[in-house]
């Protein structure tokens, strides 16, 4: 079983960075975004590139209250809570009544096509890892912003 999972992880490209990557938090560039969330986040790109093929960390900031509606990747994703607070529900509620909380500290990694949602408690900070180009598909197109 694990040939098959070796020869996948062979067509992820994942050369490692050109030199030493070192972000003391005061250098971090965050920047509005990303589109394909709802305004008022904010992102900041550690490593490689969401938009290419190839392995990425990114971290975003949200803001108390913020809502990421129900939607999937295609892709798997990896999240730490850095800070704050984080309701991970699969339903269509959006209620933090029916989410996991996920204080700063947790971890979780979702399966491709797994649908989710994320609320944050008070100012929110979360590291994703993934393997890019990077997508998120709203279950409900009315919630993309993009459109």
């Amino acid at each position: 079983m694990a040939l098959p999972a070796l020869a996948l992880a062979a067509d992820i490209p994942d050369q490692g960075p050109e030199q030493h990557l070192l972000y003391p938090p005061e250098q971090i560039a965050w920047q509005p975004g990303p589109a394909s969330v709802p305004a008022g986040a904010q992102f900041a790109v550690l490593e490689g590139n969401p938009t290419e093929a190839g392995i990425f960390t990114m971290r975003l900031k949200l803001p108390d209250g913020y809502l990421i509606p129900l939607h999937w990747h295609p892709g798997v994703e990896r999240v730490t809570v850095l800070s704050g607070i984080v309701y991970l529900g699969m339903d269509d509620s959006h209620a933090k009544e029916n989410a996991q909380r996920l204080a700063a500290g947790s971890y979780t990694a979702m399966p491709p096509g797994m649908r989710h949602y994320a609320l944050a408690e008070g100012e929110t900070v979360v590291q994703l890892t993934s393997v890019g180009p990077w997508q998120l598909n709203y279950v409900n197109p009315a919630d993309d912003p993009r459109r």
